[in-house]
């Protein structure tokens, strides 16, 4: 017969599994949702139109592109202060708010004028950039974050490419362009309040989980300066490389329209065919860097990682270029590659960080750090493009953005993986797992 403490112990392994499985539909199903609010407009062309800017002519969907962008910049910004800062108690209603307003801009933008629509968009961006912020919260700071952090990044991977299939569903329907992305957000929003209020119930990081990957608190700005100042090398490396991984991913999600009319792939199911073989791989890749228990190891691992996805980019290009493989195929290995490099950032890689260092903080702020400036970098993308690039296809420029992509990622993984792996030697580093609760 099982002893008590064995009873005990398989009670808390059931207990687990189940609070896993709530946090990660909860949060999965919420981010997806968010993204029916801001990604179904890229899936219409507005082809032909320009908009004249201070004597600029800009087409119109770069215009609408580089203007819900800014304003998703700018949320990253103020969420740097605003989201390390929110307590646990404000953040489901921050969350219901914020992607109501991100409704109502949507709405204006079927109202309004070319001129006004680019006004729409960026009211539509500020508020959305929070919502990354506010639901990883929920979930960092435990031993299942891997896991947890994995579904939830594979959601806005899935619902990229599902919510354009809507929006192309919704136009080849007769909706119009212009209001095809508010009728595509009202559809997802009783699903996106459900699953608001499943997260808000969610119970806090145990004793366990705190001994485990540390205790995670809100920062205050001179314990976010004084982080900061302590990794700046390594800090200052990843954030230059996400810069590019963002204009990328940002790129190859706003045209991937274009690119796949280019390619003669172009139809309602091509984005959610690509982009769900690519949540699969991405999701099965991060989720066995739960297996890794010393945190230490498991940073370093996921630096490995994200440099194989870069290489993953090089290869496909290469490959695709020299007519191996076709279009379809060569998205669905970029994107792998793409994701494997840039969704650590937002859930797994900060979160080892700081259980590898020791130190009390929250994920949360370097993920808006990061997120901010790499946005930025979409905007200077999208206005080379415009103004310095012309005359290049959207195909073309892509290909030629993913050598670059691989070429400075490569570099830069590498540097950072050196430093961290420099700076985690000798450490306080709590074992991630269930020795570690043991212990506690």
């Amino acid at each position: 017969m099982a002893s008590t403490g064995e009873r005990e112990r398989e009670r808390k392994e059931v207990d687990q599994r189940w609070l896993a499985l709530w946090a990660i539909t909860a949060a999965f199903t919420a981010y997806f949702c968010m993204y029916a609010f801001r990604k179904p407009f890229a899936a219409a062309r507005f082809e032909g139109e320009v908009l004249s800017l201070a004597g600029l002519e800009v087409q119109l969907k770069i215009a609408f592109v580089i203007s819900q962008v800014i304003g998703y910049a700018l949320s990253k910004f103020i969420g740097i202060r605003v989201v390390s800062e929110a307590p646990r108690h404000r953040r489901a209603l921050l969350l219901l708010g914020l992607v109501g307003v991100a409704e109502l801009a949507l709405v204006g933008f079927g109202l309004l004028p070319p001129a006004g629509q680019v006004v729409a968009m960026f009211c539509n961006g500020l508020p959305l950039g929070a919502v990354w912020g506010l639901v990883f919260a929920f979930l960092e700071g435990r031993r299942t974050t891997e896991l947890l952090g994995a579904g939830l990044s594979t959601s806005y991977i899935v619902a990229s490419g599902i919510v354009k299939s809507v929006g192309l569903a919704l136009m080849d329907a007769g909706v119009p362009e212009v209001w095809m992305p508010a009728l595509t957000g009202a559809i997802f929003s009783p699903a996106f309040v459900i699953a608001v209020i499943a997260l808000a119930k969610l119970p806090p990081p145990s004793r366990e989980d705190i001994a485990a990957r540390t205790e995670r608190e809100p920062m205050s700005g001179s314990q976010r300066r004084g982080f900061f100042r302590r990794f700046a090398p390594g800090l200052l490396a990843l954030t230059f490389l996400y810069v590019f991984l963002t204009a990328y991913r940002d790129f190859r999600d706003n045209f991937a329209a274009e690119i796949f009319d280019e390619l003669g792939v172009l139809d309602a199911s091509v984005f959610a065919t690509t982009e769900t073989w690519v949540a699969a791989c991405v999701l099965a890749l991060l989720a066995a860097m739960f297996l890794i228990r010393d945190n230490r190891r498991a940073l370093l691992g996921i630096h490995a990682l994200m440099a194989a996805g870069v290489v993953l980019i090089a290869a496909a290009t290469l490959a695709q270029s020299l007519g191996l493989i076709g279009g379809v195929t060569w998205m669905i290995l970029n994107g792998v590659g793409m994701y494997l490099a840039y969704v650590p950032y937002g859930c797994v890689l900060f979160d080892r960080l700081i259980a590898a260092t020791g130190v009390v903080a929250t994920s949360v702020f370097m993920i808006y750090v990061t997120d901010a400036f790499g946005y930025v970098g979409s905007v200077l993308v999208l206005l080379f493009k415009n103004f310095g690039q012309a005359e290049l296809s959207w195909l073309e420029f892509f290909r030629g953005f993913s050598w670059a992509t691989a070429i400075v990622g490569a570099l830069g993984f590498l540097i950072s993986g050196l430093y961290f792996s420099r700076v985690t030697k000798g450490a306080r580093n709590p074992t991630s797992g269930d020795q570690a609760g043991d212990r506690a």
